[in-house]
């Protein structure tokens, strides 16, 4: 998909609003509406979609630190477009989990989830990275069923579907582990109690 760079997009907004206002004033306001008009779509793009598609494409680079920034300079998150707006989350969440910022990935997940335009392929990352966040939180109860309500959707693409079963198969050797640990108290418990009193 074709995209402008931000930073030339930015040039173009501020440059033709400039030549505008120069051309109002010397040869009247009908001289400068094309500048305008060009001004005004560029913006609008902006609002709507933000940089959340060249964060996305610079993550494929493996340019984190790039991806970061270029997110960043979405300023109106709020304005986004629904599906942009998502993804904005989605992001915003990821980076802050890196940054172990697990209260800010808590939040910028569940924005995510709000937008009624997720497709069901967003909402199963979506509740994934929530579950990743239990998880690593000790909450396997909570974790446990996010990765359900990611497994009832109807996923479509492969990978997400992997990821899914490759959750359940943790959270499941997590829960073993769990039971056996519990299992090892509960014994070294009883046989505190069945110890015999010293006389």
């Amino acid at each position: 998909m074709f995209t402008i760079n931000i930073y030339l997009r930015f040039a173009l907004i501020v440059g033709s609003i400039i030549i505008g206002i120069v051309l109002t004033i010397f040869y009247g306001f009908w001289y400068a509406f094309p500048l305008y008009l060009v001004a005004l779509i560029l913006l609008v793009g902006y609002l709507m979609i933000g940089t959340v598609q060249s964060a996305s494409l610079l993550m494929q680079k493996q340019d984190i630190k790039g991806a970061k920034a270029r997110l960043g300079l979405t300023f109106f998150p709020k304005l986004l477009f629904g599906p942009g707006r998502s993804a904005y989350y989605m992001l915003k969440g990821s980076f802050a989990m890196q940054d172990k910022d697990y209260s800010a990935a808590s939040e910028s997940f569940k924005e995510s989830e709000k937008s009624k335009y997720t497709s069901d392929n967003e909402k199963a990352m979506i509740l994934l990275q929530q579950a990743n966040l239990a998880a690593m939180k000790n909450n396997f109860r909570q974790a446990t069923t996010l990765v359900q309500k990611a497994d009832e959707l109807n996923v479509t693409e492969s990978m997400i579907k992997d990821q899914i079963k490759q959750f359940k198969q943790a959270l499941g050797k997590s829960g073993q582990m769990g039971m056996q640990n519990r299992m090892a108290m509960a014994q070294r418990g009883g046989t505190k109690q069945r110890r015999p009193k010293m006389r």
